[in-house]
C-alpha cells in the first residue's frame, strides 16, 4: 500500500519537521523569485484576481518558486471556472423561483443543471490545490511560520542585538 503523498520538503520545515524525519539530500530546489511573479496573462477577471491575492503570501513564505507556477495557475482557474459557474447559477436563479437554478428544463423533461456538476468539479480542483500550498484550514494548522514572535531562549533576543 503506498500510503500518503509525500509532502514537500519546504512545507515539512514550515510545519516544524513534526515526523522528525531526515531531510533529504540532493532535493532539487528550483529556483525562486527576487519579486512576486506577475500573473499569466491566460488568467482573467477573477483568476487573476486571486493569483493577486495569493502570491504574495506563497511568495513571502517561500513556496513560489519556478516550479510553482502551473499549479497556483491551475488554482487560480479553477477558482475562476467556480466564480463563472456560480455567477451563471445566480442568474438563472433570478427567473427561476422553484428550482432556484438547480434544476432545467430539457427534451426529455427536467434535469440536473450541468452548472452544478462544473461548481463542483472546480470546488473539489480547488480543495485539491489548495491543500498542496497549505490553503486549507487542516494544511495550514500543520505550518508554523518562518520567524517565531518569541525568541528561541531567553538569551536568543541578546544575541540577535
Amino acid at each position: 500500500m503506498p500510503g500518503p503523498p509525500k509532502t514537500p520538503t519546504q512545507l515539512r520545515m514550515l510545519r516544524g519537521n513534526p515526523g522528525h524525519e531526515a531531510i533529504p539530500r540532493g532535493e532539487p530546489k528550483p529556483r525562486g523569485y527576487d519579486k512576486v511573479p506577475p500573473p499569466p496573462s491566460r488568467l482573467k477577471d477573477e483568476a487573476r484576481d486571486e493569483w493577486l491575492r495569493l502570491a504574495p503570501e506563497l511568495h513571502r513564505l517561500g513556496l513560489l518558486t519556478v516550479a510553482d507556477i502551473a499549479p497556483l495557475m491551475l488554482y487560480c482557474d479553477a477558482y475562476g471556472t467556480w466564480c463563472e459557474a456560480q455567477d451563471a447559477m445566480t442568474a438563472i436563479k433570478a427567473d427561476d423561483p422553484h428550482h432556484f437554478g438547480l434544476l432545467t428544463r430539457t427534451e426529455r423533461g427536467i434535469a440536473a443543471n450541468a452548472l452544478v456538476k462544473i461548481a463542483r468539479d472546480a470546488a473539489h480542483d480547488l480543495l485539491r490545490y489548495a491543500q498542496e500550498f497549505g490553503f486549507t484550514p487542516a494544511s495550514r494548522t500543520r505550518i508554523s511560520g518562518g520567524a517565531s514572535a518569541e525568541p528561541e531562549s531567553k538569551f536568543g533576543e541578546l544575541l540577535a542585538n
